[in-house]
């Protein structure tokens, strides 16, 4: 499992990095405000959790770390994914409406995440 994890946060995080400079230079000129503000709330949750996931490696294996870490990595695909593809859809000219209801969903899967944690550590020992 820290193999997947540390897969998942080096790409999540690499691809952050990427996306990041290509709102600020590349989109920068052709989004508007609203869809730039989109894509860089989109990079900014990828990165929160591309970190979650690389301390997450780091913690002894146990069944919450490892379903916290699955909803991490869906959010991200959801939640940044979706928000990625509806900040693009005037260029690309697609009906991406379909993606609204994807966001916020994906924002459940990173609150159940956290709640996970959260309800992991209530534990005793």
């Amino acid at each position: 499992m820290k193999n997947k994890l540390l897969f998942f946060a080096g790409l999540f995080g690499s691809l952050g990095v990427i996306f990041g400079a290509f709102g600020a230079h590349a989109l920068k000129a052709i989004l508007t405000e609203q869809a730039l503000a989109n894509w860089q709330t989109a990079v900014q949750y990828q990165f929160i959790h591309s970190l979650a996931l690389l301390f997450l490696s780091a913690q002894p294996e146990t069944k919450q770390i490892r379903m916290a870490s699955w909803f991490f990595v869906f959010g991200i695909l959801l939640f940044s994914g979706s928000l990625y593809l509806l900040s693009l859809r005037d260029i690309l000219a697609l009906p991406l409406s379909f993606l609204g209801p994807i966001t916020p969903i994906g924002g459940l899967f990173f609150t159940a995440g956290w709640l996970i944690l959260f309800f992991s550590g209530l534990k005793k020992s």
